[in-house]
């Protein structure tokens, strides 16, 4: 079930170590230059210059570090970032992922205790009766349940894929194959398990293997339907390190 998801880049779009030196925040000339609107202007110029760093790959910030942690009730400026999300997400989200995202520990109990109450109606509108002994804590336990088994939407996929991007002079495809995989049908809210194979053809850049499991298993532990996990898994290999063509095939029941 579900086809593959490619993505081709053009070839002209070259991320060669050469250009280094003029991505991020440093300009041609070898300056230093900070943009008050931009992530980077909250690093050490010391961040910025190191060359080992790959600069704005991957969802994260130019910088060449992750997306800082804010408290949920601090306000997100919509400023001009080159990021394809400015919360590190990937796509899509809602402003209630968001919410998950930077919520404190007591409006995660919060948010906890409202789902465990959802629970309890459910079980009341099937015909059971939530006081008896072998139900009390069932809806505290699935609460808990449902939040770890949707713990994608808590995770940066700058934070996933780190630093694990490398140089290398190699144009043959790279390819994983048989990616455990369990996810959550957004259509009825039940698990479906799958397998994945991620391929691409590196453009002098190339990235962890371990990564693309990782990339795979954060998308996959949100509410899904085949067809834009594998588009989603493809474009973040994409925006992580531009290679020639990427393609995600998945086999699910």
């Amino acid at each position: 079930m579900g086809g593959p998801s490619v993505q081709d880049i053009d070839s002209t779009d070259v991320h060669a170590p050469s250009d280094a030196s003029t991505r991020g925040d440093e300009s041609p000339d070898g300056s230093v230059k900070h943009d008050l609107q931009s992530p980077s202007a909250l690093v050490p110029s010391s961040a910025a210059v190191n060359h080992h760093v790959r600069e704005g790959y991957g969802f994260r910030a130019a910088s060449g570090i992750s997306t800082p942690v804010i408290n949920s009730t601090q306000v997100v400026a919509e400023v001009a970032s080159p990021l394809p999300d400015l919360h590190g997400l990937g796509w899509p989200e809602a402003k209630s992922t968001v919410s998950r995202l930077y919520a404190t520990p007591e409006e995660r109990a919060a948010r906890e205790k409202r789902m465990a109450a959802a629970v309890r109606t459910i079980l009341e509108c099937i015909g059971e009766d939530p006081d008896r002994e072998g139900l009390l804590r069932t809806p505290d336990r699935y609460a808990q349940a449902l939040m770890w088994m949707t713990r994608g939407y808590e995770e940066r996929l700058a934070d996933i894929i780190n630093d694990a991007v490398f140089a290398e002079d190699h144009d043959e495809m790279v390819l994983v194959r048989e990616i455990d995989i369990s996810s959550l049908c957004e259509h009825h809210l039940v698990p479906f398990t799958g397998k994945i194979a991620i391929a691409y053809i590196p453009n002098q850049l190339v990235l962890g293997l371990s990564k693309l499991a990782r990339i795979a298993e954060t998308f996959s532990r949100r509410l899904q339907v085949q067809e834009r996990l594998t588009k989603q898994i493809a474009i973040a290999v994409q925006e992580a390190i531009k290679p020639r063509g990427v393609a995600v095939v998945m086999e699910a029941t």
